[in-house]
C-alpha cells in the first residue's frame, strides 16, 4: 500500500495504540474491579461495547472483575409479580418474597446477560454471586431493612482461581448469612468490598454522571481521600454521590490503590481511563 492511500483514521488508530503501550505495560497482571450499572446496562449496544472493552482488558493481561447491579430489572419483576416494595431512607425493605425475586433477577437474568455478552466477544466469563464458594458473607445492614446485607467477610480464593485460568468473573451482589439466609447487597458496596479483599489496582464505579464536581460544578479529575472528606463536610459532595465516595474511601482504606468514579455514558470509558492519559472521570487516591 502506498502512503498516500492510507486513511487518516487508520493512522490515528495506530498512533493511539502506540501511545497506549506504557499503560498496557503498567496494568499487566493488575486486578481491576468494575461496578457495572446505569447506562452501560441500558441497551444492547452499550452492553456489547462494554463487553468488548472487558475482553480487550483480559487480552492484554489485566484481570477484570465485573460486579453488577440491576435495580430497574428488579423493580420491573416485582411489579410484574404484584409484590409491593416499601422503602426506608431511600432503601428497599427486603423481605423473603422480595429476596427471592432479587436473587432470581440478579443471579439469573442480569448476570447471565452480561456473561453471554462477554463470551460473544471472545472472552471466557463465569457468572457468580457472593454466595458461591463463600465469596461474601454478610450481616444485616439495618434491622428495619430486612434482608439487606453489609459484607462482613470476603474470601476471594475463587477469583484467584479464575484469574489463573484467564477467566472473567461476573458477580451478582448477593451475600450469604451465617444462618443460611440470602442478603441483597448494594452493588457499589459489594464492588468496594471485593476490590478491597483483592487489593485491586483500580476500582471503577461506572455511573451516569461525569464525575465528582467542585463548588463551581466542574468535574475534578484527581482527588485525595482528605479532599473527598472535606468536600462532603462542606456539602459540595451531596445526594447520590455520597454513597459512591464513601465506597471509594472504604475501598482505599482496605488497600485499593485508587478508585475512579467514571462516566459510563462515554464510549469505551474503561479503556480511556486505563490506557490513555485523558481518563474519563474522577480518580481518588489515598493522598
Amino acid at each position: 500500500m502506498k502512503p498516500r492511500d492510507m486513511n487518516q483514521d487508520w493512522i490515528s488508530t495506530a498512533a493511539t495504540l502506540n501511545q497506549a503501550l506504557p499503560y498496557l505495560q503498567r496494568y499487566t497482571d493488575a486486578v481491576v474491579v468494575i461496578k457495572l450499572g446505569g447506562h452501560a446496562m441500558g441497551s444492547d449496544a452499550a452492553m456489547e461495547s462494554f463487553a468488548r472493552d472487558v475482553v480487550l482488558m483480559r487480552q492484554v493481561g489485566v484481570n477484570p472483575v465485573v460486579v453488577h447491579g440491576g435495580g430497574p430489572m428488579i423493580n420491573a419483576m416485582l411489579d410484574k409479580l404484584g409484590i409491593q416494595s416499601e422503602f426506608v431512607g431511600g432503601k428497599r425493605v427486603t423481605d423473603k418474597a422480595t429476596i427471592d425475586v432479587v436473587e432470581m433477577v440478579l443471579s439469573g437474568l442480569v448476570n447471565k446477560r452480561i456473561v453471554q455478552a462477554i463470551n460473544r466477544q471472545g472472552g471466557r466469563a463465569v457468572g457468580l454471586s457472593g454466595k458461591d464458594a463463600n465469596l461474601m458473607y454478610c450481616e444485616a445492614a439495618n434491622p428495619d431493612l430486612g434482608l439487606v446485607g453489609q459484607p462482613s467477610q470476603i474470601d476471594p480464593a475463587i477469583l484467584h482461581t479464575l484469574f489463573e485460568k484467564e477467566m472473567i468473573p461476573v458477580i451478582a451482589p448477593l451475600g450469604a448469612g451465617r444462618a443460611g439466609e440470602s442478603f441483597n447487597v448494594n452493588g457499589d458496596t459489594a464492588a468496594g468490598a471485593i476490590a478491597g479483599a483483592l487489593k485491586a489496582d483500580r476500582l471503577l464505579l461506572l455511573t451516569d454522571v461525569s464525575g465528582v464536581k467542585n463548588g463551581d460544578g466542574e468535574v475534578v479529575t484527581e482527588l485525595t481521600a482528605d479532599q473527598i472528606r472535606e468536600m462532603t463536610r462542606d456539602g459540595v459532595i451531596a445526594g447520590g454521590m455520597i454513597p459512591k465516595t464513601e465506597t471509594a474511601l472504604d475501598a482505599i482504606a482496605s488497600g485499593v490503590r485508587a478508585v475512579v468514579i467514571i462516566d459510563g455514558r462515554v464510549d469505551n470509558a474503561c479503556l480511556l481511563e486505563l490506557f490513555t492519559e485523558h481518563g474519563a472521570g474522577s480518580l481518588i487516591r489515598p493522598r
